[in-house]
């Protein structure tokens, strides 16, 4: 089979309707469009939100609370998933990424003091609680802030 001779499977395309082509044809006069109303004039167009002139679903929900745009989420990783590295290894977003410990090296990863760590680490990241460098210093290990 060449290129050429590919054909498209008989049923799955259709004929496009040609309209306003005279009564003979079967879609003449209004074009399929009907008589009277707003689909029917040129230009018509309808915004997918427009319920009918009924009151819409957006404007009858409540609205509370406040949604911050300038949120900063961060990727967490506790102490106790840094245990798969080998002593004396500089853990790198890069190097969790790696792992499988987070997902995309290019947003802030925080470290959390949550469990034990047994080795001495050089760790990089954006952030790190209190707990998380103290337990991380304990063992041996340095913590750098990266920008």
């Amino acid at each position: 089979m060449k290129l050429g001779e590919i054909r498209v499977p008989v049923g799955a395309t259709k004929k496009r309707k040609i309209v306003g082509r005279g009564s003979g044809s079967g879609h003449g006069k209004t074009s399929g469009r009907g008589q009277t109303g707003q689909k029917s004039r040129s230009g018509a167009h309808i915004h997918p939100e427009f319920e009918g002139g009924q009151m819409p679903l957006i404007r009858t929900v409540p609205k509370r609370g406040f949604t911050n745009r300038s949120k900063r989420i961060s990727q967490v990783v506790n102490l106790t998933q840094l245990n798969s590295f080998k002593e004396n290894s500089v853990v790198t977003p890069a190097e969790l990424v790696k792992e499988g410990i987070i997902k995309n090296e290019k947003s802030a990863v925080k470290i959390l003091g949550d469990g034990e760590i047994k080795k001495a680490l050089t760790v990089k990241a954006q952030a790190f609680s209190t707990s998380a460098a103290e337990k991380i210093s304990k063992a041996g290990g340095k913590t750098e802030i990266i920008k």
